[in-house]
Formats: C-alpha cells, sequence, structure tokens
C-alpha cells in the first residue's frame, strides 16, 4: 500500500511539472497563474501544496529537472559525451517543454527576484567530469583546464540559444551547436581525438 501511495505521489508530481513548465514556457514566470498550472494538470491546490510550497518552487523543481531530461539519452565517454550532451540538448529544447522552460527560467530568473545559479554549476560540474575522462584518456591537449573549457561551453550554450530563439525559434540550434564544436575541438583535443568525435546531428535524437 505505501509503495502505490508513493507511485501515485510521484505521478502527482511529474504531472504538475510538466504542467507548470508549460505554463512557464509559454507565458513566463510572471504571467505564469498557479490556477492555470493546476487547470492544465487537472489537480486541486492542496494536491500542488503537498509538492511544492509556491509557484517559486515549483519554478526551481522545473530549473533543476534539466539534467534528467539529457543524461538519460547518453552512453558515450570523454569528449563525445560532452558533445553529445550539448547535441541531445540542442534537440530536446525544441521538443521538450520541461526542458525548454528550465532554460527560460534559469536565464529570466533575475527578472522575477530570483538569483539561483545552481543549474549552471550542476552542468559545469557535469561537463568538468566529462573533461576529467577526456584528460585521462589522453585526449585533450597539454595545457587544457578541464574547468575552464567547462564554463566556457556552459556560457557558449546559454548563448547560442538565446541568439537561436531571437532569430528563428531555434530551429537551427543544433547546427550552430555543432559548428560551436568545430569551432572548438581543435583548439581542445589532440589530432586523433578530434578526428574520433562524430559531430553527427543525429546522435541528439532520444527515442
Amino acid at each position: 500500500m505505501a509503495e502505490i501511495r508513493q507511485e501515485r505521489a510521484l505521478r502527482t508530481r511529474e504531472v504538475l511539472l510538466r504542467a507548470a513548465a508549460e505554463e512557464f514556457d509559454e507565458k513566463g514566470y510572471a504571467a505564469a497563474l498557479i490556477n492555470q498550472i493546476l487547470a492544465r494538470a487537472g489537480l486541486t491546490a492542496g494536491a500542488m501544496y503537498f509538492h511544492f510550497k509556491s509557484k517559486e518552487d515549483l519554478a526551481v523543481a522545473v530549473m533543476n529537472a534539466q539534467r534528467h531530461r539529457i543524461e538519460p539519452g547518453l552512453n558515450a565517454r570523454g569528449l563525445q559525451r560532452l558533445v553529445d550532451i550539448t547535441l541531445v540538448w540542442a534537440h530536446q529544447l525544441r521538443v521538450d517543454p520541461l526542458l525548454r522552460a528550465g532554460v527560460r527560467l534559469a536565464v529570466e530568473q533575475g527578472s522575477f527576484g530570483m538569483h539561483d545559479a545552481s543549474t549552471f554549476l550542476e552542468w559545469r560540474e557535469i561537463m568538468v567530469g566529462c573533461l576529467a575522462d577526456a584528460e585521462s584518456d589522453k585526449e585533450l591537449m597539454p595545457g587544457v583546464v578541464p574547468a575552464d573549457i567547462a564554463e566556457f561551453v556552459v556560457g557558449a550554450c546559454t548563448g547560442i540559444q538565446l541568439y537561436a530563439n531571437l532569430v528563428n525559434g531555434r530551429e537551427d540550434l543544433v547546427e550552430r551547436t555543432v559548428r560551436m564544436w568545430e569551432l572548438l575541438l581543435p583548439g581542445i583535443a589532440v589530432p586523433s581525438a578530434a578526428r574520433r568525435i562524430s559531430l553527427d546531428a543525429e546522435r541528439g535524437r532520444v527515442s
């Protein structure tokens, strides 16, 4: 019985996150209303407040869900894993409202009084881990500092998606991400590793 209740609670939380993400994605934080989120979810206020204390709490949960929308689609290691993270992210931003809302909230949070860098820092640490593996596997050029590259890639991806969103609604975000790596890889990867890394855009598609 306890397992059934726990499973039901997890489903309810997921429904709330999805409904909130759709609302935040379409309208932004300020214009998104709790009653509209509840209407989308088909749930009561009591169900929401069991899981989340406020709209801000919901927004933080949506922002923090980003990595869980990306990592299940990955199975590579080192530099290829790092590239794949960005390719899956670029693809999923076009089709996944939860990821899209998380990115929008993380970028726009200053406008509604939040200053939480945790999602950016989390991505940086994930990328540092990939680059540490790349260093261990002798994929990196001498003098390349994993933390510096991770910091750059997080910032570059943030800027690329903002620019692509303004220009064409992210229609060419995958192509822009591939181009970023075409420019970056020769400066950080030894030639043999750079030749092995696949920049095939199809690697970003997840089932």
